[in-house]
């Protein structure tokens, strides 16, 4: 019987080797599985709040372009946010294969300071929720609905006022202008 004593020195050394290969191996394949799910879930984030930026810009340039004079300043930030909304990428620049210059964390952080400098600009609070409803509007926090009983005594003291106005069927609209 051929027993080499060499190798019983390095059993150890060897099945640590065969494992980290194994272990690798494995590794890899459910880290890329986990890293495109992670990837997809994060990209449908981001792009959730970019639509956000980009419907909210869209309205206010409708109307801030339907008013009698329009507010140059704020027109020059939503063209500059749809711009900057315009630049993110459609489609993986990883994926095309060549090396991209693109910093699409330093685009975004631009794209969400120039929303902040818009909301600014009208007058408007920067806030970002769910479709869903699940989170809680800070002014309803502690009364419920706008027309509970502790908001009826706030009436004088600076309670929310309707923006949009609601109309009966059939009334004329030609007569209303917004304010803000």
């Amino acid at each position: 019987m051929d027993f080499d004593l060499e190798e019983l020195v390095n059993v150890e050394q060897t099945f640590f080797e065969e494992g980290y290969k194994d272990g690798f191996a494995h590794g890899r394949i459910h880290g890329m599985i986990e890293g495109r799910a992670l990837g997809r879930e994060k990209g449908f984030e981001m792009w959730e709040e970019l639509g956000f930026y980009e419907g909210f810009a869209m309205m206010w340039k409708a109307i801030v372009e339907s008013q009698a004079t329009p507010d140059e300043r704020s027109s020059n930030h939503i063209r500059h946010l749809l711009e900057l909304i315009a630049q993110f990428p459609r489609e993986n620049p990883s994926a095309t294969g060549g090396p991209s210059d693109l910093d699409i964390p330093k685009l975004f952080r631009q794209i969400r300071s120039r929303y902040k400098l818009l909301c600014a600009t009208l007058g408007v609070r920067p806030t970002l929720r769910a479709a869903d409803g699940s989170s809680v509007s800070p002014d309803r926090a502690e009364g419920g609905s706008p027309e509970s009983p502790a908001r009826e005594g706030q009436k004088g003291q600076g309670a929310r006022r309707n923006v949009w106005a609601v109309h009966p069927a059939g009334e004329s609209l030609a007569s209303t202008e917004l304010n803000f």
